[in-house]
């Protein structure tokens, strides 16, 4: 049915899987080329993954950082979007398969479909301990917090109480402090006055980082600022700790030689990724090497190696190409969004019988918020942290959001925050009581 609608017209045909920051701006960079653009995804919706946390947190609502694909891409007469799952590639004959049945014939094929949270061979921890990559995770991870609160204010037991009142994040890398940061300021701020039988500012979290320090990509000043803010907030940050092992109420964790457990009710993951399926079905039809997280091992130009009309780009490309150790570029947004833009540029610049340059990644700093009025920023030159680098953050989160009234509504949800530290989308749904 799609191959019908599709095969009978002409241009170049750019088939694009995956919806997220890579897929989405080489779909939007080629809205005035001279090809045919089909956007397939799982959801009918792009996700603003960095914000998932605020979701998670109950600061803003799903929709808040969520736009749909179709009215994204409404005005590009030459882009078509299809919702679908792709589950195979043929490249020898240029087809693509999707679950329901379908295929679709491409000329160019660009694979964006990121990655999700890794578990490190341990997956039978997914249950207990939730990641968060979807707007389900998000969901999940704000029910069970705000579940917790609920279950001690009918606890008697004191121990039961004080382990309901116990959150544990595993992971301190941006999304694991940024979800410290805002669990404890709902706790220790947004919460405190809700309750008649608990004091939520009596809430441990404690943040595990298997590192010797918080945001490891981060300059260790700002590493050392980040975990003096969080420590202010009331967080237990406790670097150079494993998890061995996670219970339904307990986690395992070893600090050099001793081996402790913690006792918590609520346990969150963020730590760790690995490649979407994509990788292991590109792996398969081309032979190409993935690495260990099952990336895909891209040429310079992100190109598959031996097939020129497939780029693999975003979470799922691994590129060494940029830096001498021939370390990765980091799974970040603006990674995927200059991958993205890069892959439109050249099919066009091909088109024309013309060439790019390799790709070559220019970043321009990195942040991460803490909470209220504190934040770190390195913009390489300059590194900076407090009030300063929170509004740098706000700016930089607003401006990049994908339609104009995800921004509206973020920016006045956050200024309306600010003021009455109040959290609007405090929901819990599908709750088990």
């Amino acid at each position: 049915m799609a191959n019908a609608a599709i095969d009978n017209q002409s241009p170049e045909h750019v088939v694009i899987i995956g919806g997220g920051f890579g897929g989405l701006y080489a779909a939007q960079s080629l809205g005035r080329a001279s090809v045919r653009v089909t956007l397939i995804d799982k959801r009918n919706f792009h996700l603003f993954q960095p914000l998932l946390y605020q979701v998670a947190t109950g600061g803003l609502s799903p929709g808040d950082i969520s736009s749909p694909l179709r009215a994204v891409l409404k005005r590009q007469k030459n882009t078509q979007v299809l919702m679908g799952e792709v589950i195979d590639i043929n490249p020898q004959d240029c087809l693509i398969k999707l679950k329901d049945g379908n295929t679709i014939k491409y000329d160019t094929l660009i694979v964006a479909t990121g990655v999700s949270h890794h578990y490190f061979g341990n997956d039978q921890w997914a249950e207990k301990a939730p990641g968060l990559k979807t707007i389900e995770d998000a969901l999940e991870m704000r029910r069970r917090i705000l579940l917790a609160f609920e279950r001690a204010e009918k606890e008697t037991n004191p121990a039961q109480r004080r382990a309901w009142l116990t959150f544990v994040i595993v992971g301190g890398g941006p999304t694991g402090v940024e979800l410290a940061g805002a669990l404890a300021e709902l706790a220790h701020s947004t919460l405190h006055q809700d309750f008649r039988h608990i004091d939520t500012r009596e809430t441990k979290i404690i943040l595990l980082e298997g590192m010797d320090r918080v945001l490891p990509p981060y300059p260790p000043q700002l590493s050392a600022e980040a975990q003096g803010e969080l420590e202010n907030l009331g967080v237990q940050v406790q670097t150079k700790t494993l998890v061995t092992n996670i219970d339904e109420d307990q986690v395992t964790i070893r600090t050099g030689d001793r081996t402790e457990q913690i006792t918590a009710k609520t346990i969150l993951w963020a730590a760790g990724m690995k490649a979407s399926p994509m990788g292991e079905v590109l792996a398969k039809a081309t032979g190409v090497k993935c690495d260990r997280a099952g990336r895909v091992i891209v040429n310079p130009d992100l190109t598959v190696p031996g097939y020129g009309n497939i780029f693999v780009i975003g979470d799922l490309a691994n590129f060494p190409h940029q830096y001498d150790d021939g370390k990765p570029l980091p799974g970040v947004a603006p990674v995927a969004m200059q991958e993205g833009q890069y892959v439109a540029s050249l099919i066009q610049k091909r088109l024309k019988g013309e060439a790019l340059p390799p790709f070559h990644y220019t970043d321009y700093g990195s942040l991460a918020v803490i909470g209220r009025n504190a934040a770190v920023v390195n913009l390489g030159f300059i590194q900076f942290s407090g009030f300063l680098a929170w509004l740098t953050w706000i700016f930089v989160h607003i401006f990049f959001l994908i339609e104009f009234d995800n921004k509206i509504i973020v920016m006045v949800q956050w200024a309306w925050g600010y003021f009455t530290r109040n959290r609007g989308a405090r929901l819990i749904t599908n709750s088990e009581d």
